[in-house]
């Protein structure tokens, strides 16, 4: 029994899938599989049925698997204390990150430092915040940049920079004339959101006191920030954008942007993890990296502006 077996073992639990797991972990699926079969034969028993789609552990492979979870947490702080004690970055590091966060943030950080750093092995992950939370109480992930809100008492979050939201609005509306958009104005307004479970789409509620937007979720579930700027831009609507994602904008998509008069709900992004993270030397440089990656003016927070 080895490390790798075990590891393996997790992953074709996390993936429920034997070509994931091995793509996740670097190696062909025939030999992902000839070791988790090696694992089952010393054990002499099945940990999972291959009869199930998607694959599921049997009632023996449960409690392997928890055991070997256990065992994998307690090497990988030992592989990451000695790894810190040498101020090393070397190791994989699977940091998550918010959808509303990603398409706009990772772009700019992330393959100047696979660049500058190509011995280190960083994974990225798209999740909502709920998952990331389990994720980093798992150990699944050991780090992630999400938007700070209530409920993060238990980690510990690292100030990133802050970002502005703004309205996208559609030349058909009469708010394309405002030059900044009220909370009063989008009361009777046709407002694409995001589903709820989204901070971000949690935040501009509360922060506008929205309750009107149940009309928008009739006509599309589960939508992105792009396809509902897709929608507005042909002629529909309001949706709102963040401000990294504000920067990328064409001359023509730019005329559709509005700013929210003062004071301008803005988000604090923060690189979270575990009380009991010991990486900190890795830590450090990413974060340095992801706030050199952005304007210096969003490095602090606005004095129009209020945090939601």
């Amino acid at each position: 029994m080895t490390l790798q077996q075990l590891e393996y073992v997790m992953a074709v639990f996390r993936f429920k899938h034997f070509a994931k797991a091995a793509e996740y972990c670097n190696v062909t699926q025939p030999t992902l599989s000839s070791m988790v079969q090696k694992l089952e034969d010393e054990l002499g028993m099945k940990l999972f049925d291959r009869n199930k789609q998607p694959i599921m552990p049997t009632p023996a492979g449960k409690l392997v698997i928890e055991q070997a979870w256990g065992v994998l947490v307690k090497a990988k702080k030992l592989r990451d204390t000695a790894e810190e004690q040498k101020k090393s970055l070397l190791g994989t590091f699977n940091i998550g990150v918010l959808p509303t966060i990603a398409p706009y943030l990772v772009p700019r950080f992330f393959p100047k430092l696979l660049d500058e750093h190509p011995e280190m092995d960083i994974r990225i992950t798209e999740m909502k915040t709920a998952d990331i939370k389990m994720a980093l109480i798992r150990g699944d992930i050991d780090a992630a940049i999400l938007a700070r809100i209530d409920g993060l008492e238990d980690f510990v979050c690292h100030t990133l920079f802050y970002e502005q939201f703004m309205a996208y609005v559609s030349e058909h509306d009469s708010l394309i004339s405002a030059k900044a958009i009220r909370v009063a104005d989008l009361k009777d307004e046709f407002l694409w959101l995001l589903d709820e479970g989204h901070c971000f789409r949690d935040q501009l509620v509360k922060f506008c006191q929205l309750k009107a937007a149940s009309r928008s979720k009739k006509a599309y579930n589960l939508g992105s920030i792009e396809t509902f700027m897709r929608i507005v831009e042909n002629g529909k609507g309001i949706t709102f954008i963040p401000e990294l994602a504000a920067m990328q904008l064409t001359e023509s998509q730019t005329r559709l942007l509005k700013p929210f008069a003062h004071p301008i709900p803005t988000r604090e992004l923060v690189m979270m993890t575990s009380r009991h993270f010991i990486r900190t030397t890795l830590l450090d440089m990413i974060i340095e990296r992801v706030r050199q990656s952005v304007p210096e003016f969003m490095l602090t927070l606005s004095r129009t502006s209020v945090q939601i």
